[in-house]
């Protein structure tokens, strides 16, 4: 155990450090609550609206008040919302969908960082970009884009190409829920492989859902269980992203992070809880529902902290590789369904 580590992530709740951080966590609450507002009074994704509106206050990022605060929201309640997507998953569901779509879901999914690495190296950009757009792209999305960068080596070039990730891939993920379903019916697939393609191309959960139960629920729920096999492996490749910067980094038993962060052990527990039904129904929504409240409020710092000048500032390669990674990934599934 990594006392020091410990330590400082205790410390982080002592009533002091709450009452410095409040501030600017209480800006942030107020960011995600009109967010939540817009998106379900008026539709449209609710973590780009937190993201935008986060934008908005850019000016509260240097402000000594709330600056505290803000760095807590895009951190610690980011960790924290991330862990408890555990509880959306279960080993029943992913065992369910099969081994064919789990080997074409498992080598789109891996194929496509990699293929992110080699974009990042091509446009002459850090490799750790093509990681996080690759991830994000192949497994779920913003989540997967937080998680990643999570664990990435903490610089302002990563907090901006995240929150560029974020716009990005949820951008695409909505055109994609409105242009795959025409795509299916093209190329001719049936409801199971139409399922398949959707759940194995779509970024986040919720356009994989819309777009599955638009063709109908068949498609619907095979879209969601391989969805859920992608959001899985979330875990393993975050811990090896773990391994080799902690390795490329020489860092010591005393100045490391743990080997696996705390909010990987939360998200795995929820997962192994909900696959055993420990967790009766009404609190694994209670759960679900704080797991988004603590990733819009992190948004909405992140959105704070950037400001739209830093983010234009990162050119046009950051978006040209989401576009590529999302053809690579649609092109290598439907492929792989041509073929079997």
């Amino acid at each position: 155990m990594n006392i020091p580590y410990l330590s400082s992530a205790v410390a982080m709740w002592r009533p002091s450090a709450v009452r410095k951080n409040w501030p600017g966590v209480a800006v942030a609450i107020v960011i995600a609550l009109s967010a939540t507002f817009i998106s379900s009074n008026y539709g449209g994704p609710q973590l780009l609206y937190a993201l935008f509106f986060g934008l908005a206050f850019h000016f509260l990022s240097t402000d000594k008040t709330c600056q505290p605060g803000i760095e807590f929201g895009s951190k610690v309640l980011l960790r924290a919302g991330v862990a408890l997507l555990g509880v959306r998953i279960t080993v029943e569901q992913i065992a369910s969908v099969g081994l064919t779509p789990l080997v074409i879901v498992i080598g789109a999914l891996l194929a496509t960082i990699g293929f992110g690495c080699v974009l990042a190296r091509w446009l002459k950009r850090p490799v750790e970009e093509g990681i996080l757009s690759g991830g994000a792209v192949a497994i779920c999305g913003a989540s997967a884009a937080l998680a990643i960068s999570a664990v990435l080596p903490q610089t302002k070039e990563t907090e901006k190409f995240t929150l560029l990730t974020v716009v990005g891939v949820t951008t695409l993920s909505t055109l994609a829920m409105i242009v795959y379903p025409l795509l299916v019916n093209i190329l001719g697939f049936d409801m199971t492989q139409a399922g398949i393609f959707i759940g194995g191309t779509i970024h986040d959960v919720a356009q994989v859902v819309g777009a599955g139960y638009l063709i109908s629920n068949h498609t619907g729920d095979i879209a969601t269980f391989v969805k859920l096999t992608r959001v899985a492996f979330l875990v393993p490749v975050v811990i090896g992203l773990l391994i080799v910067y902690r390795t490329k980094n020489g860092t010591t038993e005393i100045d490391a992070p743990p080997l696996v962060p705390f909010f990987l052990i939360g998200f795995v527990w929820l997962m192994i809880a909900n696959s055993l039904n420990l967790i009766p129904m009404h609190v694994a929504g209670l759960i679900s529902d704080a797991s988004r409240a603590l990733l819009v409020t992190a948004i909405a710092a992140l959105g704070v902290k950037t400001s739209f000048q830093s983010l234009a500032s990162l050119g046009w390669r950051p978006v040209f590789m989401l576009i590529m990674e999302t053809f690579w990934i649609a092109l290598l599934v439907i492929m792989a369904m041509l073929a079997i």
